[in-house]
């Protein structure tokens, strides 16, 4: 399994994606800058430039992208031509994005910062036209109580976000009432660093600077699995067609230096999801990992390390041939 190294920031990365079809990934950094590459083959395609801050997240569907960043900007992107096409502005800036079930909507988190609350924004897409005429007001806005939250996606059901929070705290939001409908306060014990979807959003993954990545029921917020690990988690992602997690961390990267290569914990770890078990790990990054994202189709993953580098890795015929459960065969 040879790496493709996708070397095209300068600075640590913050967010990766693959598009819907899985052909392009999609990446973002502390560079400011948003790069689009071929992962087949790892060429860079283009960049979108317009942001003057860290670019803290990124989210696409086939014909937008939308990107929030430290320069407490919205932006939204035409995909196949770089453009920005809006632009939203907030008084702090923007720490998770994430398009509806739909691509109709998108919902933003902004940080709680110099007398702001932070506050959680659901704004309708509209798709008509060029993408330029987009509604400047919010469709929807409340301020989650309590502790502050980090990340965010939208569930099955239209109206309804699950966040997750510095607490450790996952919780239900009705978007429409600003109401938080379900929680669950230990869901973690540490801040929740990153949440990814099933593909049908019946269940989640998240990972926590606790050291544990969970897996959890959307509708009742239940744990189902915990795979606990000995360093610092930053990124948690689940793998269609086969029973696994990929999950990536590492300690902060101001305690590295006192540390060796192997202490830093610097690989990405595949566990078995039924049965909470490590099951393999792959080395490549100089530094933590803080983003991992598997092909739809689950025939890659590619994961962004602290050392500003990509590394996109096809699975080989064995991964595929491999039987995760044994001799038993799972009926699709």
């Amino acid at each position: 399994m040879r790496p493709i190294l996708l070397q095209g920031h300068e600075r640590s990365l913050t967010q990766i994606r693959f598009n819907n079809e899985g052909d392009l990934l999609f990446s973002c950094s502390k560079d400011h800058i948003i790069n689009v590459w071929f992962s087949h083959n790892g060429e860079r395609l283009g960049t979108y430039d317009g942001h003057n801050g860290t670019v803290w997240t990124i989210d696409q569907q086939s014909k937008y992208l939308v990107s929030g960043a430290a320069d407490n900007t919205l932006r939204l992107w035409s995909v196949s031509n770089g453009k920005c096409l809006y632009v939203w502005e907030f008084p702090t800036a923007v720490k998770r994005v994430a398009f509806s079930d739909d691509d109709e909507k998108v919902v933003c988190i902004t940080e709680q910062r110099m007398g702001h609350q932070g506050a959680v924004r659901v704004f309708k897409i509209n798709r008509d036209g060029d993408g330029t005429d987009q509604p400047h007001e919010p469709e929807h806005m409340f301020h989650p109580v309590g502790s502050k939250a980090t990340v965010c996606a939208f569930t099955y059901k239209p109206n309804l976000i699950v966040t997750g929070h510095e607490s450790g705290k996952v919780a239900l939001f009705d978007v429409v009432s600003g109401t938080e409908v379900l929680s669950n306060e230990r869901a973690h014990m540490d801040q929740v660093t990153d949440l990814q979807l099933s593909l049908d959003r019946t269940y989640f993954i998240t990972s926590s600077k606790d050291k544990t990545a969970r897996l959890h029921d959307t509708k009742t917020l239940r744990v189902l699995k915990t795979y606990s690990t000995e360093t610092p988690l930053n990124s948690a992602a689940l793998t269609p067609n086969k029973p696994y997690i990929l999950i990536g961390g590492g300690q902060e990267a101001m305690q590295v230096t006192t540390t060796s290569l192997r202490q830093g914990k610097f690989e990405t770890r595949f566990w078995h999801k039924i049965f909470e078990e490590e099951i393999g790990r792959v080395k490549g990054h100089f530094g933590p990992i803080n983003t991992i994202a598997v092909h739809p189709a689950g025939t890659c993953y590619a994961s962004g390390g602290e050392d500003g580098f990509v590394r996109v890795h096809h699975f080989d015929e064995s991964y595929f041939k491999a039987k995760p459960y044994g001799d038993l065969e799972i009926e699709d």
